[in-house]
């Protein structure tokens, strides 16, 4: 053969190489990330009154995915304005000094839905996700706006770890890897949950997987799993495992965890029977009118806390990942400008900073100096695997129709 048809033959192999390399490593550890197979979900999650054909249902309807004539407009939008969601500048992290006992009542917000809560003297900990990328794939999916606030290992013993949920930005395969070996509290999920977790490695008397209104105490803490609008799903097999929010409950205080819903006239109901509540946390972030039903805007956040009886509120599910098509600022301005407008008490923390809940800070905008970026910034938080991810997207919203 000649040195060019030597030449040809390798470029022509180099060129087959990269995609071949590049999807491999795409598909890397893809079969563990996603978690429990519906086979193995549906004898454990089926005498739940929640469950019927083949899946779960929240209690009023609720379409996870928007109708068919929006679809189109949708795709268009995650092509075009996945950048309106960076920030304008570097996240300001705060750097928390953690006490060796917990206290009557503090958070420790993360970013994301990612919290420390102390309540009467007990530590919970909620959605950790520390992973770098939400996503099944270690190329594709949405990375950090910031860096976590500090090391999953130089959190203290806690007494109990709750999931709202499975989705990737809610229950983070590395995150929970880690928590195996350096906790020891056990993982209190709704109905499911627990199979993805045996999955992975953790023992069954580390498991508590509860439905709708089951409790489990930890200490002198009753956890109760409330109901929460959303949906399930780590990859096209959609609601095989329940959604839930969670009641924290000690013999002196009392804190609500939303985790991810769309609003809810039931949190009036969980209010009445549970609360009222002396925090809570609720998303505010990742809306749009085509989920609406599943994600909570700002207003919809401050209207539940008052269906709560809330005191304090913290909002949370914004800021750390982009997911939406909103201002990355928004989300903060639109929840206080309407608490204020309420007369609620707010607190918005940055990543990383603890709050003494009864003697709050004054609450300072530093996120309105941060801002978000400009309408032509280009989008950095998706990966290579971006155009992926949308075709991906695009054949999930297709689905049924």
């Amino acid at each position: 053969m000649s040195r060019s048809a030597l030449r040809r033959t390798a470029l022509t192999a180099a060129a087959l190489a990269f995609p071949v390399g590049w999807v491999t490593r795409a598909a890397w550890g893809l079969p563990t990330a996603l978690g429990a197979h519906r086979r193995r979900l549906r004898p454990l999650v089926a005498g739940s009154p929640h469950w019927s054909e083949g899946k779960f249902h929240n209690t009023l309807e609720t379409p996870a995915l928007p109708p068919a004539n929006t679809r189109d407009g949708l795709l268009r939008q995650w092509h075009e304005e996945r950048h309106v969601g960076l920030p304008g500048g570097p996240i300001p992290l705060a750097s928390a000094e953690l006490p060796d006992d917990a206290a009557e009542l503090a958070v420790t917000w993360f970013g994301h839905a990612s919290a420390l809560l102390e309540v009467d003297g007990q530590r919970v900990l909620v959605d950790p996700v520390w992973g770098f990328r939400v996503s099944p794939s270690p190329v594709f999916g949405p990375t950090r706006l910031h860096e976590p606030p500090m090391p999953l290992e130089a959190l203290p013993q806690v007494d109990a770890i709750l999931i709202s949920h499975d989705h990737y930005d809610h229950l983070d395969l590395p995150t929970v890897r880690e928590l195996l070996t350096s906790q020891s509290a056990p993982f209190v999920v709704p109905l499911g949950i627990g199979e993805h977790l045996r999955k992975w490695g953790v023992p069954d008397y580390r498991i508590v997987e509860l439905d709708w209104n089951g409790t489990t105490t930890v200490g002198e803490l009753t956890l109760t799993c409330t109901e929460a609008r959303h949906f399930s799903g780590r990859y096209f097999y959609r609601d095989t495992t329940l959604w839930a929010s969670w009641a924290v409950t000690g013999p002196r205080h009392r804190v609500f965890f939303g985790g991810d819903t769309g609003y809810t006239p039931v949190f009036a109901e969980i209010g009445a029977r549970l609360g009222p509540f002396d925090l809570t946390l609720l998303p505010v972030g990742a809306y749009n009118d085509a989920w609406h039903s599943i994600h909570m805007d700002p207003e919809e956040a401050v209207r539940a806390h008052g269906d709560l009886g809330g005191k304090t509120l913290l909002p949370i599910h914004w800021a750390t990942f982009n997911l939406a098509f909103h201002r990355w600022a928004e989300p903060a301005q639109r929840t206080v400008a309407a608490a204020q407008a309420r007369d609620m008490q707010v607190v918005v923390p940055r990543p990383g900073e603890r709050i003494d809940v009864l003697n709050p800070p004054k609450t300072v905008d530093w996120w309105t100096e941060i801002g978000s970026a400009p309408a032509d910034a280009e989008d950095h938080t998706q990966g290579p695997g971006a155009a992926l991810l949308v075709r991906a997207a695009t054949r999930l919203l297709r689905i049924g129709d």
